[in-house]
């Protein structure tokens, strides 16, 4: 796997390109120190895995995302950084990056850069108990799930996930069964062309 590393503190960078490297399955192409490097170093390379931080000087990761995502819709940009903050993660997923993980959660960063190269969402555990208030802030859908073949009851399923329920508490509060339960979750994932829970809820929200 190839990646790049941008982080404006260059000890960050290189013991991050030392120590995935380390692991035999990471090749690090270059490294930059800002988001106008993470441009110019992603149209150079094509990496698979985009590594940035968020707050940098020049040009925020946020912002290189915006451009590079522009060019390149299929880019798969992974945010590590110190920073749980809302509205970073909100505009994150609403960009269309892969992923936002926190430096301090350093022991999933490897298993997060092979899932987000197998085109799955990752995020932080912090960050997921995030969903349900992002939910709860935000205004009715505007998305066509009708147009993807989803029905009433499956919306219902869709929105109970995305605020954390577990099949048994949506099972109980739709009275259904649990394995009732799982066969609507399955024909949804299919729906939307989905994986997961997880890249469910963060579908429900971005949308």
């Amino acid at each position: 796997m190839n990646i790049l590393i941008v982080d404006d503190d260059q000890f960050v960078s290189l013991s991050l390109k030392t120590i995935l490297e380390a692991s035999g399955e990471i090749q690090v192409l270059g490294i930059g120190n800002n988001g106008k490097e993470a441009v110019t170093l992603y149209k150079k390379y094509h990496p698979q895995v985009l590594l940035m931080d968020i707050r940098m000087d020049e040009m925020t990761g946020l912002e290189a995302a915006e451009l590079i995502l522009k060019e390149d819709p299929d880019a798969k940009i992974l945010f590590l950084t110190t920073f749980l903050d809302d509205e970073y993660i909100v505009r994150s997923l609403k960009l269309g990056a892969k992923g936002y993980i926190l430096k301090q959660d350093f022991e999933s960063l490897l298993p997060s850069l092979k899932a987000v190269v197998k085109g799955q969402n990752v995020f932080g555990n912090e960050i997921v108990t995030r969903f349900p208030d992002f939910i709860s802030r935000t205004k009715s859908s505007h998305y066509n799930y009708a147009a993807k073949g989803i029905t009433g009851k499956e919306l219902e399923i869709i929105e109970l996930v995305a605020q954390g329920c577990s099949n048994r508490e949506i099972a109980d509060q739709l009275c259904l069964s649990e394995g009732t339960t799982r066969n609507y979750l399955s024909s949804i994932l299919e729906k939307l062309d989905l994986r997961d829970r997880t890249q469910l809820a963060v579908f429900y929200y971005k949308n």
